[in-house]
């Protein structure tokens, strides 16, 4: 074929065309004559190629592959000589594109933009990671997913406020079709057992063991050949004891006679409440026989007596966390109360200070550093104790000094300056409570067993208190200004005889009495509310201990502390907690009457 170059033909002369200007004419008419027939193909398929370039580029992208060259030159030969294929490939193209758009993102957003099969499918055989999965359940619990225009993810909080999804930027945006992802009893059974699945094939045994407690929880739809083949590649000895458990207990309800009993032989260590349950329900039924019998009932006496071993041992684990709040809250008024003898009604208002040092240290990183917002309380900790304690020492110096040996106007002033405290606080920040939110890294729990989970925070409070005693002993016991304390508790005209400058060492020590309660006021925001009324709850429990302990003694604080926290909430279990209350009060009373300088007199002698 030749091909034809249309030379321009306005303006020409007829020299330039030749002496012939018919044959120019003629020679411009077929020209367009071939171009007219030739055009239209020419301009197809070249619309064809790109079509098919762009589709095939679609698909490459999703799949992860490309056609070969066969494929294209077929689809480009088809173009050619069927025209109207070009509307369905133009079709294809888009169907392409949306399916690109659909699957973009992360697993997540995938999850949202499908429909119920891809849903079901994306759950049977979750593409993303163990936290995102986890992630989509604690979206879906907490009702927070939804859907907007497009199929793009939004995340609703419980505070009507819209954020876009990954990024979590709040949004005022609102979609016109916004709605929540839900599940139907299908997805939702996909979601249990996929997510149990993900995690059971996770490299972490503690995701693995997460996994058991999934399938435990839904045993009844459980397929025991799959904790068979996990027991069976388990290497870990935590989970595969959890998997023989649960395999016992599938056994125990689906097997013949010889397999129940040796089933029930093998739970009799157990300590979970639903196996104390499935016994219980077994033994209610009729028709046992006698030596299935005999097996549940000596499983059913060791389950429980395990179960309960595992209850105390919540409870004192408990009682241990209240006392090391208390042993933080009553340690600074131990040393302010032997070393000045001021009964200071406002200690538990600077406990509430330190709780709102702490929720204002929080608001700081959440604003200026919210890469850090999860590190917050490490600040928070020195934060509380500087302002708690440069408030305390404004008190002594402008308050208590001038009252020194005037017991009665001194507890009148200091209740004075509670009341002023608490309505300051009211009037900056509220009657209301104000959230405090638990860091990542204290929040969920330890758990030992089936019937006993320890909480990260009290655990870590019950250590954060035995550094502050160490370093407070330290203070008190191996440094000069420690010795100063002593000494001046000890015998007050004694100390200043010798130079020591009672005056300024009482500021000090009032200043880092209020500063150990700024800082259980640190603890307590992680465990409670933080409110006006914050100091109020803590202060009588905090004089108790001081007064059962003894006057300016750390360690008698300490057994005191341990001593009322524990019993206060074994008798709350017992008896209620307002009975436990009045039990505790009688029994403080008692002790007093018999030992009035407490477990540990102080030593030395008062002058004035």
């Amino acid at each position: 074929m030749q091909h034809h170059t249309l030379r321009p033909f306005v303006g020409q002369t007829s020299s330039e065309n030749g002496n012939n200007p018919q044959a120019s004419v003629s020679e411009v008419m077929q020209y367009v004559a071939r171009f007219s027939i030739h055009a239209p193909l020419r301009l197809l398929a070249l619309m064809a190629l790109c079509i098919t370039i762009f589709t095939t580029t679609a698909y490459a992208d999703h799949n992860g592959q490309i056609h070969d060259h066969d494929t294209d030159t077929a689809h480009s030969e088809q173009s050619l000589v069927t025209p109207v294929n070009v509307a369905t490939s133009t079709q294809a193209s888009t169907s392409n594109i949306s399916t690109a758009t659909t699957n973009s993102g992360d697993a997540i957003q995938q999850f949202v933009a499908g429909d119920f099969s891809k849903r079901q499918a994306m759950l049977s055989d979750w593409p993303g990671s163990v936290e995102s999965l986890d992630s989509l359940v604690e979206f879906i619990a907490n009702d927070e997913l939804y859907q907007g225009n497009g199929g793009q993810t939004y995340l609703l909080n419980k505070d009507d406020q819209l954020f876009t999804y990954p990024d979590k930027k709040e949004t005022d945006d609102w979609p016109s079709d916004l709605s929540q992802i839900t599940l139907t009893n299908a997805l939702r059974s996909a979601l249990i057992f996929g997510q149990a699945k993900v995690k059971l094939a996770s490299d972490k045994p503690a995701q693995r063991l997460q996994a058991v407690e999934i399938l435990a929880d839904n045993i009844d739809q459980v397929d025991p050949a799959i904790i068979t083949t996990a027991a069976a590649n388990e290497d870990n000895a935590k989970v595969k004891k959890a998997l023989t458990a649960l395999q016992a207990r599938i056994d125990f309800k689906n097997g013949d006679l010889p397999t129940q009993i040796a089933a029930v032989n093998l739970l009799a260590d157990s300590d979970n409440p639903q196996v104390l349950v499935d016994i219980e329900s077994a033994l209610a039924a009729d028709g046992l026989d006698a030596s299935l019998k005999a097996a549940l009932i000596d499983a059913e006496s060791s389950v429980s007596r395990r179960i309960e071993i595992s209850t105390w041992t919540g409870h004192i684990f408990t009682g241990m966390s209240t006392a090391s709040i208390l042993l933080l809250a009553a340690l600074g008024l131990a040393i302010t109360f032997g070393l000045l003898g001021v009964i200071n009604m406002a200690h538990g208002e600077l406990i509430m200070i330190g709780a709102y040092t702490t929720y204002m240290v929080q608001n700081f990183f959440q604003a200026y550093m919210p890469d850090m917002a999860g590190w917050y309380l490490l600040a928070a900790i020195p934060a509380a104790f500087l302002v708690s304690a440069i408030i305390g020492m404004i008190i002594e110096r402008i308050v208590i000094r001038p009252l020194y040996g005037r017991e009665l106007e001194t507890l009148l002033a200091t209740f004075g300056v509670s009341l002023i405290l608490m309505q300051l606080v009211r009037m900056i920040f509220g009657a209301q409570n104000v959230e405090v939110s638990n860091v990542a890294w204290l929040s969920g729990a330890y758990q030992v067993s089936s019937s006993l989970v320890l909480p990260y925070n009290r655990i870590a409070i019950i250590g954060f208190t035995v550094i502050v005693v160490a370093l407070l002993v330290y203070l008190l016991n191996k440094t000069r200004f420690g010795l100063f304390i002593r000494a001046v508790t000890q015998n007050r005209q004694m100390a200043r005889a010798v130079g020591i400058p009672s005056a300024r060492i009482d500021m000090m020590a009032f200043g880092l009495g209020s500063g150990l309660a700024g800082m259980a006021g640190c603890a307590l925001a992680q465990v409670g509310n933080v409110g006006p009324d914050l100091g109020q709850t803590y202060i009588i429990d905090t004089f108790l201990v001081v007064v059962v302990g003894g006057v300016g003694q750390v360690w008698g604080a300490v057994l005191a502390a341990l001593g009322l926290g524990i019993s206060g909430t074994v008798l709350e279990i017992g008896i209620g907690a307002v009975l436990a209350k009045i039990v505790l009060l009688v029994l403080v009373i008692l002790f007093i009457q018999k030992r009035p300088q407490g477990l540990f007199a102080l030593k030395g002698r008062f002058v004035e």
